[in-house]
Order: C-alpha cells, then structure tokens, then sequence
C-alpha cells in the first residue's frame, strides 16, 4: 500500500507513520519540519500546508492508495488538500474529534453536530474539526471520518497522561478527582492507528467514533497505572465531586482524563462506540499505555507544551488547599 501523510511529527501522525511502516507499507508524510521527526527509510516532503503552491510542489503529480490528514487548524487547509488529491488517491481518512457533536449529545455517530464553515480560516475546535470534515467530504462523499475523544499513549504532547506520570513520580499525597470507579472512555493512540489503516484497507467510510467503551479503564485504575509505572509510593487521596467545585477546579484541564458525572459533562464519557468495536477496534489495558507512556518520556523526555492546546494539570496550591481539607 501507498501512503500519504499529511502532518505525520506528532502524536497520531507519529503513530499512524510507525503502524504503516511496521506493515511493510510505503509511506509519504508531508509536514513543515518544525515539530517532530520522522523514521528513517521514508519519503519526507516539506511544505506549508497552507500555502497552495507549496502543497502542489511537495505532491508533484504522484498517486497513493491511501491518505491520511490529521489536521487540527483552519479548515480551509484541510479543504484544500482534499481538493488537490481529489482523483489521485482511493481512499481518505480524517482524524477528527467527538468534540464535533453538539454539547451534552454525542451519544454515538448518528448524533447531533455542531456548525462548521470548510472555509473557515479560524474558530473553536469543535468547529474547526467538523469545517474540515465537510471540506474533505465535499472532494471525497466516501471518506472514512475518525472521530476519537480522548487519546492516550506514547508520543502525547497534549500534556494530559505526561501530568500525571510526573505528578504521581513526585510521591506524596496527590488528589483524586471524583469517585474511584468513575468510568474512563479513551483510545490507545496506537490502537488508533491500527483500526484507522485496517478500516481504510476494507474500504470503511463514514463517521466513527474511535474510542474504548465506557468504564474499559476507571479513574482509579488509570491512577493506579501511574503510580506503578513510575514506582511511586505517593497516596491517593479522592476528592468529592462536590468539593472539587466548591474549589474552583476545573475538570478536564487542571484535573486531566476527568469530568463529572453531573452537569454539562453528563454522560460525556458514555458515549455507545458499538460500531468501533464491530468494525475492529481493539483496545490494550490501560495498565500497557500507562507504562509505555512513561517508558517513551524516560527515552525522549517531556514535549514542550503546545501553543495550541491549554497547559493541564492542577495548580500546587490549589492542590495543597485541597489536601489540607481531606
């Protein structure tokens, strides 16, 4: 199989790059060649995405089996490759996002979406996903749409497993948001991968929402995980939803992996993924992506934070006031 890449340095694309190598494929990855690198034994091109006439120069006239973009900005980008390679390749995944569902309603693939422009030169993620989702499908009606929530595993530089790898290696008390058996429903950023290019090699199109079932992991096994990943000795000390909000902390970011179960974030991680699972999606234990995780960040240390995404992670003293209450 002949693959393009579009991004390819970071995270999914890294892992998409590595799965597709690891298969024998043959693979092209278009990037800027500011973040990341790419394995040796591949066909790297450079070219701002944005710029049509280095994207064209960095396609040439050459023809893949299978592309896939993983583009997070403006969605005129993402329209635009789809139009260039519209009668070159034969299939085209998207890495998009569950956040694209309207809030409160992503059940599952048939629910509700939020507005997007394929046009669009900015606006909020939610948006900018689902604009580019409707770019690439106006070149490619038949285009296998991704729609992961919240991925973990080596080569995150989200900052979300990272903070509490290096918050449960410092030891001590450490605050554990909600009820311990809070169900967790995330992907594998290798088991991603793996689906995304068997989906695409069986033809599959649509949207599908790539994520674990609910309660695959729980709050307590994933920060179980990390203390014996890093060998921590550190105590976890669980913390009502309730004081949590008395606090002033805020779910998802100051306390990554982690919502509610009341609220605007009711039922945000039980969601129903059936068609993921019948269409192949097999995720490893929670205890194997923890561990990796923190193997992958001893070999090549912790990514800089991203300009893109919030910094996570609970504030020491906001941390030390909570402690001191429990």
């Amino acid at each position: 199989m002949r693959l393009l890449v579009l991004g390819g340095t970071r995270f999914v694309g890294r892992a998409v790059v590595a799965e597709a190598l690891h298969r024998g494929w043959t693979v092209t990855a278009i990037h800027r060649g500011l973040t990341g690198r790419l394995p040796e034994g591949m066909d790297a091109r450079y070219a701002d995405r944005s710029d049509p006439s280095a994207l064209a120069a960095a396609l040439v006239d050459d023809q893949w089996d299978v592309v896939v973009d993983t583009w997070s900005g403006a969605p005129r980008v993402a329209t635009l490759a789809a139009r260039m390679l519209r009668g070159r390749v034969d299939r085209y995944g998207y890495i998009s996002s569950a956040s694209v569902y309207a809030p409160g309603q992503s059940d599952a693939e048939s629910s509700p979406v939020v507005a997007g422009d394929p046009g669009a030169s900015d606006g909020d993620y939610a948006a900018i996903k689902r604009g580019s989702e409707l770019g690439i499908l106006a070149s490619f009606p038949d285009a296998l749409i991704a729609r992961p929530g919240l991925i973990l595993g080596p080569g995150e530089d989200i900052g979300r497993l990272p903070w509490w790898l290096a918050r449960a290696a410092a030891g001590g008390r450490i605050v554990a948001p909600g009820e311990p058996d809070r169900p967790l429903q995330y992907v594998d950023v290798r088991d991603l991968a793996s689906w995304l290019l068997n989906a695409l090699t069986n033809g599959r199109t649509g949207a599908v929402d790539v994520i674990s079932r609910s309660g695959h992991a729980t709050t307590k096994s994933l920060l179980q995980a990390c203390l014996d990943a890093t060998g921590s000795t550190g105590e976890l000390v669980w913390i009502s939803e309730e004081k949590l909000a008395a606090a002033g902390v805020e779910p998802w970011t100051q306390l990554p992996c982690w919502v509610p179960t009341t609220g605007e974030f009711a039922g945000f991680l039980e969601a129903d993924t059936s068609l993921a699972a019948r269409t192949g999606l097999s995720c490893r234990p929670v205890e194997q992506t923890v561990a990796d995780t923190w193997a992958w960040l001893q070999r090549e240390g912790f990514p800089a934070q991203r300009p893109d995404r919030p910094t996570h992670g609970l504030p020491p003293d906001l941390e030390s006031s909570l402690l001191s209450h429990s």
